[in-house]
């Protein structure tokens, strides 16, 4: 029986979405500065099914524990009282020997320790102190993951299936957020931003899927799931988040770049001009761009504020039924130029 089926799940059920319900130390990493140190990278899963990545000192998890024992630690053990608990023990500090060594011989020990931590009754994950100990920071969000060997499947033994045909609104994928540089020829090598096509889901860490004519394996911490495959929990949950699509043309005088740019929001949505020249200027990595839209005869005209973003949404819908389009694709179009173009480009490419 799991720890989730031990608990009481009317108590269960009322707790946020976000509460940690299991974490696992996914791999360690040194830092280097006027002292040398390992943080131990976890990986935490919340009862509503998200997933991501932090980065702790043990001196952060002795710091929790030393928190919690004060709050609820009972002062007979023999008798604990209603809003006491008896705390899993933590591997206690070690001050000689390697540092390395000492933290690959703790994640045993401390993956036992957040398990039976996060096991403990309900109210005690209300906690503030243990919330923000498994909140992901901005610090902890914008760290570049490594290796993550201990969530690594036996690549040995993983079958290549040959990718099939792939059409880019149908088919479960994924866009990567990080550089993922593979460990031998079963895993992909993925650059940030890349759009990888899913196969099929390795082990609960790990996919397998095609990018750039390649196919292998890759973690899912390096990724956000785009449309997920068909045997995923968050899509039979309902809990995965919405995307669209929305084709974007760099015109320069040397030629056309188009992209489909994924947005997790609704066809409906309609965004500021300001929002949608950052978006661009992300995804096109160019500062000095102006934003224009076609008309119906073909010409562009350029965008200034929201009341032009309103106007060019408003003559995408009316057209919608004249161009057929992908059902998770915008009505409308986005054409970016050079600020300095004042030119017309000819015909829609």
């Amino acid at each position: 029986m799991s720890q989730l089926q031990l608990r009481e799940e009317s108590d269960f059920d009322q707790l946020p979405d976000d509460i940690p319900i299991s974490a696992t130390i996914a791999d360690i990493e040194e830092k280097k500065g006027f002292i040398d140190y390992f943080r131990f990278v976890v990986e935490v899963k919340t009862k509503g099914g998200g997933k991501y990545l932090i980065y702790r000192r043990y001196r952060e998890f002795f710091s929790l524990h030393q928190t919690l024992e004060n709050k609820y630690s009972p002062d007979d053990p023999e008798r604990p009282g209603p809003n006491t608990c008896i705390l899993p023990p933590l591997p206690g500090k070690i001050y000689i020997g390697n540092k390395k060594e000492i933290a690959e011989g703790r994640i045993p020990e401390l993956n036992t320790y957040m398990k039976r931590l996060l096991g403990l009754p309900t109210w005690l994950l209300l906690d503030e102190s243990l919330r923000m100990f498994f909140y992901q920071t901005e610090q902890d969000s914008n760290h570049e993951p490594r290796a993550l060997r201990r969530l690594r499947p036996p690549t040995r033994k993983v079958k290549t299936v040959k990718s099939p045909k792939m059409d880019l609104f149908s088919s479960p994928r994924a866009e990567a957020m990080f550089d993922f540089r593979g460990n031998g020829q079963a895993e992909l090598n993925l650059k940030r931003g890349e759009v990888i096509f899913l196969l099929r889901r390795v082990n609960a860490d790990w996919l397998e899927g095609t990018v750039n004519n390649q196919t292998g394996i890759f973690p899912e911490s390096f990724v956000k799931i785009i449309k997920p495959l068909p045997e995923s929990d968050s899509e039979s949950e309902g809990g995965a988040h919405t995307y669209s699509c929305l084709r974007c043309f760099l015109l320069t005088p040397s030629g056309v770049e188009t992209r489909d740019v994924c947005v997790q929001e609704a066809l409906t949505i309609q965004p500021t001009y300001n929002e949608l020249l950052s978006r661009m200027r992300n995804v096109f990595k160019v500062d000095d761009i102006a934003l224009n839209y076609r008309d119906p005869e073909g010409d562009l005209i350029r965008l200034l504020d929201d009341e032009d973003v309103q106007l060019m949404i408003r003559e995408g819908r009316r057209l919608q039924h004249r161009v057929k389009r992908p059902v998770n694709q915008f009505p409308w179009e986005l054409h970016v130029t050079m600020a300095s173009d004042l030119s017309v480009y000819g015909s829609e490419p």
